[in-house]
């Protein structure tokens, strides 16, 4: 892998993603970028994995197994009170290159499938959104689902910016989020129904394995408390709700697990952040077999991150298919735009 790419890959992670969101993350990124040791250390991921996120992911859960090493203190998730007054690369390196056989193993072999609970925040209206105008209940198949905490968007209560709570009121799990460009649906009041649900992966994280809940734990960025705070609560949620999970390639089964929806349920099929990861040409065999499930039975896309960043929703209605592009998300979905208009399934 040409280290002059992966550099690219640590300046684009620091400008696009953590500026104004990791200090820590964004000062490591750019010195990475510079040192052609750390280059190569990265360079062991697997093919299609975000590498910025996997070498910070795995560093963080080395040090969130009790490491003694000075880095933690650069770590909010781990000191109450982080040292950003120093510079952390030294530090950072000098815990790498200490670790580097164990960071190797785990660069090799994790994946990154980051729960962001927090996305489920527009989520909730875009299939409040698809019940008020269908008046079926929903059949979710969740490509790319981890370990499934999306699935459970229908648990969670959210607010927008107002004094209004929606869904859930008796969950666990409270997402705040902005609208940040337009404004959603009115009336977000009723839960949309849920006949089926079904989470496919190609490494399904399970929740009581404590190396997998570790793992999950160390993708989320040390500084961000309240993600933290989401994923503890939505854990206790998922417990309580486990939906169904099965491994395997996503696209390949899909024809196979579409079989399985009631044929008097909306089929949604999702993913979030998921796409990028997907080589080019399975990108291409994934839309060919929506459009063709489209051809057959009423299917809302619901996705990013396939031609760019911002959030689709593709209807199969009537054989008839319509494009529509909903806005940007912020990655963690502090924010999300809203131009998804009433009359579209009018």
């Amino acid at each position: 892998m040409n280290v002059n790419w992966i550099a690219e890959r640590f300046k684009n992670f620091a400008m696009l993603e953590c500026e104004g969101s990791s200090k820590l993350y964004k000062t490591l990124a750019l010195n990475i970028a510079e040192d052609e040791e750390m280059l190569k250390l990265s360079s062991n991921s697997k093919e299609g994995q975000p590498i910025p996120n996997l070498l910070f992911g795995a560093v963080h859960y080395l040090l969130l197994k009790k490491s003694d090493h000075q880095l933690r203190e650069f770590y909010p998730s781990i000191v109450p009170y982080s040292n950003m007054d120093k510079d952390p690369f030294p530090y950072f390196k000098d815990f790498c290159l200490t670790n580097r056989e164990e960071i190797l193993l785990i660069v090799k072999n994790k994946l990154v499938q980051t729960n962001e609970v927090r996305r489920c925040a527009y989520l909730y209206p875009i299939f409040c959104y698809i019940y008020q105008k269908t008046e079926k209940p929903l059949s979710l198949i969740e490509i790319g689902s981890s370990a499934g905490l999306q699935l459970l968007w229908d648990k969670y209560s959210y607010s927008y910016g107002g004094n209004e709570i929606y869904g859930n009121k008796e969950s666990f799990v409270h997402l705040t989020s902005e609208v940040r460009n337009g404004s959603i649906p009115s009336d977000l009041s009723n839960i949309p129904p849920v006949d089926y649900r079904l989470g496919i992966d190609l490494h399904i994280s399970d929740l009581t394995n404590e190396e997998d809940y570790l793992w999950l734990k160390a993708l989320i960025w040390p500084e961000h408390k309240d993600r933290l705070d989401n994923f503890e609560q939505s854990v206790k949620q998922f417990k309580m709700n486990p939906p169904q999970l099965r491994e395997g390639d996503g696209v390949a089964m899909l024809n196979e697990y579409v079989e399985k929806v009631p044929k008097d349920s909306v089929l949604c099929i999702f993913h979030t952040h998921v796409a990028n990861q997907m080589p080019e040409d399975i990108k291409s065999e994934f839309l060919q077999k929506v459009d063709m499930i489209g051809n057959r039975r009423d299917t809302f896309h619901v996705y990013n991150n396939i031609d760019d960043r911002k959030l689709h929703l593709d209807l199969y209605v009537n054989g008839s298919k319509q494009h529509i592009v909903i806005g940007d998300t912020d990655g963690h979905g502090r924010w999300f735009d809203w131009n998804l208009q009433p009359e579209v399934l009018s």
